[in-house]
């Protein structure tokens, strides 16, 4: 019986893995909607940060969380669309793949904005001249790590896509880890002047423009090669 179930268990796998591979091209043209569509969303949120003058740590924290939601639920429901348009189920076993590989990573960078944002809230309110760079800085790191994490992800679901998307996913984690060690240098030189919006057009550059420069490119190329 055990054994009969290891191979039922090894073949499931394998018609998984070779579903994937077959798809990396359906995938690829998938992606091209999605990221540009949460491209907009991460532009239009930070734009929106700006307007509305979302300047405490907090706020700014919780906005963002908040637009994370807003995108989630969007690719969601474009992946959803595409499903129901090819005739295949949702929540199919390559889907699920996909969902847990990215799962630590967006977990991880989850927990640590819930963690950043509690420390916020016991915060006293800073006056202009106290505290409040010292925050902004503070929110530059978070983001940093935000970028960090999201690549993580992207790269674990590049294996089941393209290897476009493990560079994407790279090119966050180098941006990231890059804003880090540029913070540590400067901040401690005293160097470093960080305003409130700085931190809005951050978020916009990294997960706004970044991605809708690279749905852009998805749309320009079209397919290409099955890749492993």
């Amino acid at each position: 019986m055990a054994c009969m179930q290891e191979q039922n268990w090894a073949a499931e796998n394998l018609q998984v893995i070779r579903t994937l591979m077959e798809r990396a091209a359906l995938y690829r043209r998938a992606l091209a909607p999605i990221m540009t569509y949460v491209g907009l969303i991460g532009l239009a949120a930070a734009l929106a940060g700006i307007v509305l003058q979302i300047g405490s740590a907090s706020a700014f924290i919780g906005y963002w969380l908040c637009v994370a939601a807003v995108a989630l639920a969007v690719v969601l429901l474009l992946s959803r669309r595409q499903a129901l348009k090819s005739h295949e189920p949702f929540w199919s076993p390559p889907a699920r793949r996909v969902a847990r590989a990215m799962l630590p990573s967006l977990t991880a960078g989850l927990l640590i904005g819930l963690w950043f944002l509690v420390l916020s809230m016991k915060k006293p309110v800073p006056t202009p001249a106290i505290g409040m760079a010292d925050d902004r800085v503070e929110l530059v790191a978070l983001a940093a790590l935000w970028a960090t994490f999201y690549g993580c992800a992207l790269h674990a679901a590049g294996f089941f896509a393209s290897r476009g998307l493990r560079m994407f996913g790279w090119f966050f984690v180098a941006a990231g880890i890059g804003i880090l060690f540029w913070l540590s240098l400067t901040h401690r030189a005293d160097k470093l002047t960080v305003l409130w919006h700085h931190c809005h057009w951050l978020m916009g550059i990294l997960f706004g423009l970044s991605q809708l420069a690279y749905g852009i490119y998805l749309f320009l190329t079209g397919e290409e090669p099955n890749e492993s």
